[in-house]
């Protein structure tokens, strides 16, 4: 019966299957056109574009250090996906030369106190013995502590 009353015609076909099918995908095609068209009485002169999206507090933070703004008052309510991204690359980046340079002054520091305990025979064969030569005295003790009361 539905078949006759929309004949062979696929448009509508899917005018009334969608809905049906995929309710969440129709209600959000709704939602999407409403809030375009807020944003068009907001701004006339905006357009929205499909990989626009407004920025986070986490993103406003990136956009800021990464150089593309000045102040974090400066960023537009939608900001394009590639300019974030852009902008996360250079942090990522950023992070990755001070991730670099704090571990090769750990390694410095690392080289520097090394040499410096080996001037003082502070190495860690010495500790080691050092360790033994006590337990083997502890043992010693409890051995002559334990032989003395038989």
């Amino acid at each position: 019966m539905l078949g006759r009353l929309l004949g062979r015609s696929p448009r509508l076909w899917w005018q009334v299957a969608r809905p049906v099918l995929h309710p969440a995908r129709a209600i959000g095609d709704k939602a999407k056109g409403a809030q375009d068209a807020a944003l068009q009485t907001a701004n006339p002169d905006y357009k929205v574009f499909k990989n626009d999206r407004r920025p986070t507090n986490f993103d406003k933070k990136v956009l800021v250090w990464a150089g593309r703004f000045k102040k974090e008052e400066d960023i537009p309510k939608h900001v394009s996906s590639e300019v974030l991204d852009a902008a996360r690359n250079s942090v990522r980046i950023k992070v990755c030369y001070i991730m670099i340079a704090l571990t090769l002054l750990g390694c410095l520091a690392m080289v520097i106190t090394g040499k410096e305990a080996a001037k003082r025979d502070h190495t860690l064969l010495r500790m080691n013995i050092e360790k033994k030569a006590q337990w083997r005295a502890e043992v010693e003790k409890d051995e002559a502590a334990v032989g003395k009361p038989q």
